[in-house]
C-alpha cells in the first residue's frame, strides 16, 4: 500500500503516544515512515533478532508470541519494536500478522532521533513501556 504523507500523519495523529505533537512534526514523521504490508502468517518481527525498527500498526491484527505462547495481540493504533530501539538487545518475541496487516515503520536511527528531539513522546513511550512492564510482571507490588 502507498500510503500518502497526509494519510500517515492522519494515522499517527490518531495514537496516543503522538498526542499533542505539531503538524510540522507529525509531517516530519510521516516523511520517514515507510508503510509494509504483510501476509497472514508472515513474520513482522522475529524474537532473537536484533531490532532495528518501530512499528505501528495501522490496519490488520497482530499477535505477539515468545516461546510459543501469545502474549499479546495488536490492532490498528497499537505499537511495538520500541524495546529493541531503546536499547539495542535482541527482540524478545515474535509479532505474527493474523491476518492481512499493514504498518508504519520507523528507522530506529529515524526513531532514535524522534525520541532525543520530542520530550513529549520520549515520556509518553516510557509510560507505555512501564505500563506493559507492570502488566507482563507476575508481582508487582512495591
Amino acid at each position: 500500500m502507498n500510503m500518502t504523507r497526509k494519510r500517515k500523519r492522519e494515522l499517527l495523529r490518531k495514537v496516543g503516544l503522538f498526542a499533542g505533537m505539531t503538524e510540522r512534526s507529525l509531517d516530519a514523521i510521516a516523511a520517514k515512515a515507510l508503510d509494509i504490508d504483510f501476509t497472514t502468517g508472515q513474520y513482522i518481527v522475529r524474537q532473537g533478532q536484533v531490532g532495528t525498527g518501530f512499528y505501528l500498526v495501522t490496519a490488520g491484527r497482530a499477535k505477539v508470541v515468545r516461546s510459543g505462547q501469545v502474549l499479546a495481540r495488536l490492532g490498528p493504533g497499537d505499537f511495538f519494536g520500541e524495546l529493541s530501539v531503546l536499547d539495542q538487545m535482541p527482540r524478545i518475541a515474535h509479532v505474527i500478522a493474523e491476518e492481512a496487516t499493514s504498518c508504519l515503520a520507523l528507522a530506529s536511527w529515524d526513531f532514535s532521533k524522534l525520541l532525543e528531539e520530542n520530550p513529549k513522546i520520549t515520556l509518553s513511550l516510557f509510560r507505555e513501556v512501564a505500563r506493559r512492564l507492570r502488566a507482563a510482571s507476575d508481582s508487582h507490588r512495591h
